[in-house]
């Protein structure tokens, strides 16, 4: 399958309509770099606020679920502005039988207790020798206030990033880490709002935090929008002389078989 025409994009230019926080352009300048080619038809679980969704949808045949109702909002608001794409406010378990050739989770995997349950449905919904593109926060060592505030239940490792991966029927398995080194201050950052938060979220549950969790330090509007975009261009380009260093985990496999 070929990929569709990438869209006009919305009035304002998408960074206006759909800012991406800092980190988030990180990620973001290595999942695009990852994305395979020739596919047409995306997934992607948990999509937030819409924000990268709305880039994806400028290029894909474009489907988002999202169980927040407040981020789905929002997300719905983005992928109407760019024109193409759907966003539903369900789980990827209320989904049909729809298939697609790329699956995406971006900062998902790390709320799931089960994560071997929940790849092995994500791979479910591919097409035969789909791809499967994931973003999880990286090194358990680095566990701090920021993943307990916002339900994560771990951090991964390369090493059992594959093997879980492996272990669910995927191959041609790629990995890399991002951030560095403005990763490590902004996770820094995290941690220390986080840990004036905690106390607040005690009697929330894993659950809860994770409903919130993608609003969590996120930017609203055109000025925060460019800022975030140009301000993070200088370290977007110096992390990939470092593609396996940083606090964040890009994975990418195929379905085998």
């Amino acid at each position: 399958m070929a990929s569709t025409s990438p869209a006009a994009g919305p009035p304002g230019g998408i960074n206006a309509v759909a800012p991406l926080a800092p980190n988030a352009w990180l990620r973001y300048d290595v999942v695009e770099r990852m994305l395979p080619a020739d596919i047409t038809d995306v997934l992607e679980i948990g999509c937030g606020q819409g924000s990268l969704g709305a880039r994806l949808a400028q290029r894909y045949r474009y489907l988002g679920v999202e169980p927040d109702r407040a981020s789905w909002e929002l997300a719905q608001q983005r992928i109407r502005a760019v024109g193409r794409g759907e966003v539903r406010n369900i789980t990827s378990g209320e989904l049909d039988t729809e298939r697609f050739d790329l699956v995406c989770a971006f900062e998902v995997l790390e709320h799931i207790e089960d994560d071997a349950a929940a790849v092995k449905e994500w791979a479910g919904r591919l097409q035969a020798r789909g791809w499967l593109l994931l973003s999880v926060p990286a090194l358990q060592s680095r566990y701090g206030p920021a993943d307990e505030l916002v339900g994560h239940f771990r951090r991964y490792d390369p090493a059992a990033m594959t093997a879980l991966l492996e272990g669910c029927g995927f191959a041609e398995i790629e990995i890399g880490q991002y951030g560095f080194p403005l990763g490590y201050l902004l996770e820094t950052v995290r941690n220390d709002v986080a840990r004036r938060r905690l106390a607040a979220a005690a009697g929330r549950s894993a659950a809860e935090r994770t409903a919130g969790s993608g609003r969590f330090l996120q930017p609203s509007g055109r000025v925060l929008g460019a800022t975030t975009r140009w301000g993070t261009a200088p370290f977007r380009m110096l992390q990939r002389a470092f593609p396996h260093s940083g606090p964040g985990l890009v994975a990418r496999a195929r379905l085998a078989g």
